[in-house]
């Protein structure tokens, strides 16, 4: 099983290269709730459930943490800040 945690883990690191901050955190949440959830149940309906959550869950934190029409920068002391676009 942790194997395929793992395994599980680092397939949604590399395949989420490329993606928005939302879909970053779904993946990352469904992730981390199918390793619950199966880890909790044994079996692997409570890992598609864990899954299921983790991901609305991790969808809607990452698009809490984004605002339309705004932009982050990074200056030449490379802090991170918010402006608009």
């Amino acid at each position: 099983m942790r194997k395929f945690v793992l395994a599980i883990a680092s397939v949604a690191a590399l395949a989420t290269a490329g993606c928005s901050t939302a879909e970053q955190t779904a993946v990352g949440g469904a992730a981390v709730g199918a390793a619950i959830g199966g880890v909790t149940t044994g079996r692997v309906e409570g890992a598609l459930a864990g899954a299921a959550i983790g991901g609305a869950s991790g969808y809607l934190i990452g698009r809490s943490t984004t605002r339309s029409g705004w932009c982050r920068y990074r200056d030449q002391y490379n802090r991170v800040y918010e402006a608009r676009c």
